[in-house]
């Protein structure tokens, strides 16, 4: 990919140096507009595929930056919409003349609504919130109107600093209900009234609010802008952005290998921070009470009162539970299942260690089997040869032979993707030689990536584990497995659906001089990826041979489910030739259904598949206390009723090979992180059912040979 990044960056030096960008032409004008202007340039000549910037165009624009501004609809009124909707048609003429008005405009209002709002709460939280009134509030923001005056916008207010106040108020009742010896944390809860718990409930939102605002005050206008050019770059694809110096800073160190946080990847919603990734070996992983899925609400440092972070941008949120390795940070969470918990997390330096490569040998009965576990396509973009995913899995397949694995899993659920160069390799593992993935860039003829070495690490049976959070590098491979009819994939009814391909940009490099320093970088999408059958990923993913469901089954995850994705296409298959070494292919398929349609565990995961789903549709919330509880009783019930998933046994047993076996006399960490991995395994339905398609593609293997020796006879 680095060759194709090179010639981008030639060509659009070129481009650039004929269209003059220098210190002359911009002599007059700031840096925000000299951004303006070489970002959409740069969006314009070097996008996959470059939207007009019309009146269309604008209108996104204007509707996603307010979005963008005032997510929960607490700032700004009716009035200011239509002032700014005199912009709605005109940005894209703004954007093409480096006229940044309609930001300005916007911003400047934003800064007046927000020092109202200062005034708004603090009177509206001088005022008890009576929890036996019986209201409700809607936190679908997004199809809330916009309030038509300051007494409305007052109530809008109060609503959701009820809301916000609830779950404190229960958390002080509850704890004023038991003896104070119970109490078992360090907060104050000594309020000893309902009246009292109200009260401190209060003015525990009001000091969340303070620091909130405290916040909003060290941002500086560029921190604004870079927003509003988020927005303008968001309109072409989920997976271009810009980052400001300081993010490429950030972005650099995220790609070094370690982190020093919790170990979480977050992703801004207007309920909170929700979490996306859970990297293994880090606090989260560790402490085992958050999943993918959850979403922080409020951040407390050490005892602290917590700060509410709804509505704040994600990066302030990241701040505040980002810290030094060794510090306490304490979060208020709601849960998947709706439920609130809050967690305490030391933060640590977090090793990618567990990002690589890891496999173990699965007994049953007198037949053993080997799974890899690949959570990423990994890769030392300055040394190849250093480590990488396709390297370090044929060294796990190697072992595995050695050790009498008669069949092989590929766990790539959760498997965000990563190097394209890796996938070929990897598949290469599998097939004599052939294509593996159809690259097209924007108007030029496709590229076919094939594996050219003969040479087959692993004949035997393979299945491949995917689920919704399944992207990119991780569907190239299922998909190009799947086409050779080499593996059954089990799984998700569909991957998440990413089929593009992204370079990072160093903005200073197309300039030609710059007197406004460091300008940051944009990650472009640049390519499209295409399956050897002709189809693309995008959009669609992946389709296991045999669905099973999960807990992601029906909540929205999947590229489809993202702003502005590219569509879905197709274009024409690769000549390939389809595997022969298993004769009863689609009969193994179909013995894999009938059993999954008649699993009880499958059935209890749908289940609560559905509820979950139940759950997040819930979008009108009672303010009324003792419906409240009523609703946390219920909902807790239930989501202890599903904990009954997590004490499923399949009977397996897995064992380390032995050269890990060995590492443990010295590495203790490494012990608690296998024997954790290999209990999680133990209880993984999935993972039995892939045993049994093994077991049944064994056989059909097996048939195959009989019958090539007799033939051959």
């Amino acid at each position: 990919m680095k060759r194709n990044l090179a010639y981008f960056l030639v060509v659009m030096l070129v481009a650039v140096a004929s269209c003059s960008f220098t210190n002359k032409t911009f002599e007059n004008d700031d840096k925000d507009k000299l951004l303006l202007d070489l970002i959409t340039y740069v969006l314009e000549k070097g996008h996959y595929e470059p939207k007009d910037i019309n009146d269309d165009f604008s209108v996104s624009v204007f509707e996603d930056f307010i979005d963008v501004v005032d997510p929960t609809k607490r700032y700004f009124l009716a009035t200011d919409i239509a002032e700014f909707e005199q912009y709605k048609f005109q940005i894209d003429d703004q954007i093409k003349n480096t006229d940044i008005t309609f930001f300005n405009v916007v911003y400047e209002r934003l800064m007046e609504r927000m020092n109202d709002a200062k005034a708004i709460y603090k009177e509206v939280l001088q005022t008890p919130f009576d929890y036996s009134e019986d209201e409700s509030i809607s936190i679908k923001y997004d199809e809330e109107p916009f309030v038509s005056d300051k007494n409305d916008l007052k109530e809008r207010w109060r609503k959701q600093l009820k809301y916000a106040t609830l779950g404190t108020y229960d958390s002080k009742i509850s704890h004023m209900e038991k003896d104070n010896s119970d109490v078992s944390d360090d907060h104050d809860h000594s309020a000893h009234s309902p009246e009292e718990a109200e009260k401190e409930s209060r003015k525990s939102t009001e000091t969340t609010l303070n620091e909130f605002f405290d916040f909003v005050d060290d941002l500086e206008r560029k921190d604004w802008f870079v927003q509003y050019i988020n927005t303008i770059v968001d309109e072409f694809d989920p997976h271009t952005f810009y980052f400001a110096p300081e993010d490429k800073e950030k972005f650099d160190v995220s790609m070094s290998g370690k982190f020093e946080g919790i170990g979480a990847r977050l992703q801004k919603k207007p309920e909170g921070a929700k979490i996306v990734e859970i990297i293994s070996g880090g606090p989260v992983w560790r402490d085992q009470r958050l999943e993918v899925g959850d979403e922080i609400i409020k951040v407390g440092q050490n005892g602290e009162e917590p700060i509410n972070i709804v509505g704040m941008r994600l990066d302030d949120a990241i701040k505040l539970i980002k810290g030094a390795q060794g510090t306490i940070v304490d979060l208020i969470v709601r849960k998947v299942d709706g439920s609130l918990e809050e967690v305490s997390l030391t933060r640590d330096v977090v090793e990618l260690e567990e990002s690589y490569a890891k496999s173990a040998n699965i007994i049953k009965g007198n037949e053993q089997f080997g799974i890899i576990n690949l959570p990423k396509f990994y890769v030392d973009f300055e040394d190849y040869n250093e480590r990488n995913a396709a390297t370090d899995v044929a060294k796990e397949v190697e072992r595995l032979k050695q050790e009498g694995a008669e069949g092989l899993i590929l766990d790539l659920r959760d498997n965000g993707g990563g190097s394209l160069k890796t996938v070929v390799e990897m598949a290469g593992l599998f097939i004599k030689d052939g294509p593996v993935v159809q690259v097209r860039s924007s108007g030029k003829e496709k590229d076919i990536y094939d594996d050219k070495d003969e040479r087959i690490q692993w004949e035997g049976p393979l299945v491949i584990l995917v689920n919704e959070l399944s992207a990119s590098a991780s569907e190239i491979l299922a998909a190009a497995m799947q086409d050779y009819k080499r593996a059954i994939v089990i799984g998700s009814k569909q991957t998440f659906g990413k089929g593009t391909v992204q370079n990072v940009i160093p903005l200073d490099n197309i300039v030609r001089s710059n007197e406004h320093g460091d300008l940051g970088a944009i990650k472009l999408t640049t390519q499209k990826f295409y399956r050897i059958n002709g189809g693309s990923t995008q959009l669609e993913g992946v389709k296991s041979d045999v669905v099973v469901p999960d807990k992601y089954s029906y909540i929205d995850l999947g590229e489809r489910d993202q702003s502005n994705p590219l569509k879905w296409d197709k274009i024409t298959p690769a000549d390939y030739t389809v595997w022969d070494g298993y004769i009863d292919y689609d009969k193994t398929i179909a013995n894999s259904k009938k059993r999954m349609a008649v699993n009880p565990q499958i059935k209890l995961i749908e289940e609560n598949a559905k509820w979950l789903k139940s759950e997040q549709d819930e979008t009108q919330i009672s303010l009324n206390y003792e419906v409240y509880k009523d609703e946390k009783v219920k909902d807790k019930e239930q989501s202890d009723f599903f904990k009954n998933i997590s004490e499923y046994d399949s009977k397996l047993t897995f064992k380390s090979l032995k050269y890990e076996q060995e590492l443990f006399t010295k590495d203790s960490v490494l012990r608690e992180k296998r024997d954790r991995w290999h209990k999680n395994l133990a209880k993984d339905v999935y993972i039995e059912e892939a045993v049994n398609v093994l077991e049944d593609l064994k056989m059909s293997n097996m048939k195959n040979i009989k019958l090539a020796s007799s033939v051959k006879n």
